[in-house]
């Protein structure tokens, strides 16, 4: 099973750096697209529990759970679990509510490395991430031209935070609409 940037799990830890995303030169170097729902079950300390399900243009969807510990740097334990699509889809339901995130992730070689870059949608339309993970935390990255500042750690472009707005952003649009 490969792991949600498309390649072979490693055991027990995520090393992984994240960037905004400059402009579109990345595009015609796609070579897989997944599209992702993602929920954060629980946070703990500076840990989540997430579940995600990962459809792609070919071949049935799948589905994780994931356990992230707290962020060192760059490095965080994490365990991921595959699990029924059934099973995961009714974790969303039941625990994300408006919580759930939406976005097209694309895969992107660069330089011996496979970039994940995020395109999120609906209420995070227009938020576009790169993030590469490494094998070591004092990896040498060449950065490709498309990349922009990295936000790596930064809080406001952690995903719980992505979660905070989009569920604000929700809840302010149904309090108008029923206004």
């Amino acid at each position: 099973m490969a792991d949600s940037h498309g390649r072979p799990p490693r055991m027990n830890r995520e090393i992984e750096r994240k960037f905004l995303v400059a402009d579109d030169g990345w595009k015609p170097h796609v070579i897989e697209t997944l599209f992702l729902r993602d929920g954060l079950v629980a946070t703990f300390g500076g840990g989540k529990v997430r579940v995600r399900v990962a459809s792609r243009p070919v071949g049935p969807p799948i589905a994780w759970v994931a356990l992230k510990g707290e962020r060192h740097g760059i490095i965080r334990s994490e365990y991921e679990y595959e699990v029924p699509v059934a099973e995961a889809e009714a974790m969303l339901a039941e625990f994300c509510g408006d919580g759930i995130l939406e976005k097209a992730r694309h895969l992107v070689p660069h330089d011996g490395c496979i970039w994940a870059v995020d395109v999120y949608g609906g209420m995070l339309a227009g938020v576009v991430h790169a993030e590469v993970e490494l094998d070591e935390s004092t990896q040498q990255v060449s950065l490709p031209p498309w990349v922009g500042p990295e936000v790596t750690g930064q809080p406001q472009h952690s995903k719980r935070t992505l979660v905070a707005a989009s569920t604000a952003a929700r809840r302010e649009a149904r309090r108008r609409s029923a206004a």
